[in-house]
Order: structure tokens, then sequence, then C-alpha cells
């Protein structure tokens, strides 16, 4: 194998894989990225054998062929590297010559042969979306779920696949983040699959760049996500995901008003460090025409702030975790947002016109 490509384009083409490459591989192979040399394009392909990636970038080829190298090392010389140009061959032993300027090295390789094999992407069901619009997606759900939680199905997103539209959902059990969107798909029936983190915040390293359209694929056991430049296939999560569609209010029964998402979370900010890790609470007190957020700690003090709000009913005390509704609101796009709620005991209902819909549990209020 033997090409030349830009350091930058180099550099970019590693930084689309790297988060694949497990920190301690339980397999040695899985600690290398296998680089391949083909009709002008230089392809590297990483796993972990849960999640697969492959990333291409135009080059000069001078000789066809592939190595696996061994992945932080080498993504670590790429990017110390300060001449625009780099050139890379292999010899008979599998051995990376790797020259840029005045610089030489040597790294030895493994045959690619002892790479895992890219996971086939057939059947299922396929449909395609704008990719900044699917990005959009995994992002303002994917923070909603759990990160570390015994039951393994919440340490990812739900994506189902109806007739016409993909709804994805994320929770952990506290809070809850939908978002829809209408697809046109190669199939009629309803498909639910539950995609792991690590898979969602690759793909969204992947759509960093703006693409016209990506196709995503939902097979029994698989997710596939293609672009123009690269692929991503993803292992799911087996088990049942929580039945969603309980827990989402009814906002025509709700008290519906609308808040300054900026301003609110300003206050969120300076009540929330009244709070502590054991009472993490803040009390949402809604007047007429008034919101009124206080939080009172024995050990710290007592903040009390207050905002406008177009309510118009009787006093209703609730408490919420600052930090999850700050959450929520950070990953709202408007200006104002839409919020529902109907008593101190049920969860508060938040939408903003991207069709998501956020729901948060409350807390127990503190008695004064």
């Amino acid at each position: 194998m033997k090409f030349s490509m830009q350091r930058e384009a180099f550099s970019s083409l590693i930084g689309k894989i790297q988060g694949v490459i497990p920190s301690k591989a339980v397999i040695p192979i899985l600690a290398n990225v296998l680089i391949e040399a083909k009709e002008n394009q230089i392809t590297v392909t990483a796993t972990d054998l849960t999640v697969s990636i492959r990333s291409s970038v135009e080059a000069t080829v001078l000789e066809e062929g592939g190595v696996a190298l061994p992945a932080r090392r080498f993504f670590q010389l790429i990017r110390e590297l300060r001449a625009p140009e780099v050139h890379l061959e292999t010899d008979a032993n599998n051995v990376a010559i790797i020259t840029s300027g005045s610089s030489h090295f040597r790294i030895n390789g493994l045959e690619k042969t002892e790479f895992p094999a890219f996971p086939e992407i057939k059947g299922g069901k396929s449909f395609t979306l704008p990719s900044a619009r699917l990005k959009e997606m995994f992002v303002n759900t994917s923070f909603a779920a759990a990160k570390d939680d015994t039951r393994q199905v919440l340490n990812g997103i739900c994506m189902e696949v109806r007739e016409n539209s993909v709804v994805i959902v994320g929770t952990d059990g506290k809070k809850l983040a939908k978002i829809q969107e209408s697809v046109e798909s190669t199939s009629d029936e309803k498909q639910s699959s539950i995609i792991p983190l690590k898979a969602v915040e690759e793909m969204v390293r992947l759509l960093d760049e703006e693409e016209l359209t990506i196709t995503l694929t939902l097979m029994s056991d698989k997710i596939a996500l293609e672009t123009d430049k690269g692929c991503l296939v993803s292992k799911l999560l087996s088990g049942q995901f929580p039945d969603y569609e309980r827990v989402l209010p009814n906002r025509e029964s709700m008290h519906q008003m609308f808040l300054h998402r900026d301003e609110l979370m300003t206050l969120l900010k300076q009540v929330s460090l009244f709070t502590t890790d054991a009472s993490h609470s803040v009390k949402f007190t809604f007047e007429n025409g008034e919101l009124k957020l206080q939080a009172v700690n024995s050990e710290i003090g007592e903040g009390k702030v207050h905002m406008p709000v177009d309510y118009h009913d009787k006093k209703l005390d609730i408490a919420f975790n600052p930090h999850y509704f700050i959450d929520i609101l950070r990953h709202c796009k408007d200006e104002t947002v839409s919020f529902g709620i109907t008593d101190s005991f049920n969860p508060g209902s938040i939408m903003d016109t991207s069709h998501a819909h956020f729901v948060l549990m409350p807390m127990r209020l503190q008695s004064e």
C-alpha cells in the first residue's frame, strides 16, 4: 500500500472514528484501526464489536492495499505532524513507513485480514432524513437517557419507525424526551429498536458535516447509518423499552403557559446554588401572573427569585430538580417554550416548535 494525502484531511478522518476504539480492548486487534487504500480513496475502519464505523476521504493512491495499525499511537502521531502532506506506505512485513516533511517514522502493523469483518447490511427497514435534522433528533433525546442504569434498556434511546414517521425517545425514569419526524419508509410495519448511547454519540460525530441526506436501516439486531463518506453499524440493546406513552401527560387537561427560556434558565442557575446533592429540589410557585422559585438549605441559606408568567388560576406549588429542568431548556431552540402543569404530584410538560416533547417528573415538596 502506498498513498499521499493532506494532513488536515487525514486528521479529520481520524476524528470521526476514534471514539469507537475501546480504551481497554479485551481483544488486542480491537486497539487497532484498519487503513485501506483503493481507487483514490483512503478508508479507515474501527470497531469494538458493538459499534463499527468506517469513513473515507479522497487521496492520491499509488498502490492499493491495507494494514491494521495501533490506533491511539498512530492518531497521536498524525495530529503532531506539521507538514501539510502525509505519505504512508507499507512493506512486506506490514510495517507502515510514514513521511511528512523532514520527519520519518516506522510503525509495526498487522495483516489486514486479522481485523474483524465489517458487519453486513441486509434487509431491514430503511428511510432517509436530512443529516442536520437527524443530528438534532439524536442530541435532543439522548441527553435524557440514563448513563449507567442497571436497567440496560434505559442506557440507550428507543427508535420507533411507524407508517410515514419515526419517533425517538430517551428517558432515565426522571426525565423524558420525545421527538417525531415524518419519513418515507420502505415498510408499513411498526418496528421498535433500542440504540446504545455510544452508538448515538458516534452517529452525531459522523453527522457533523452537512450531508444532504442520510440513510438509516433498522434490522432485527442492528442499525446502520450511511452517508456519502461513511457508514456506522451498531448492535441494538435487547429488552423491552418502557411504555413511555403512559407517562406523556394529556396537555389538554393541563394549565398551559409560555415561559421565556433564557430568563428561566438564568433564574434556575441562580437558585440551584442553594441546593445540594442530598437536597436538590427547587419549589415552583405559580400565582396570578407570576412564577416564584425558591430553594432553602439549612447549611447554605435561601434563594428566592421570580419572573412574570401568563398563569391565571389558583396558587399551585410543585418541586423540580433544577438541573434536569435546565437540561431540558438547553435542548429547546425557541425563545419561549410551552409549559403544561396539572398539580403538585404529576409531571410537567415542555414543548417547542421542533416537534420535541419533554416530560419532567416532580419531586416531593419540602415542608417550610
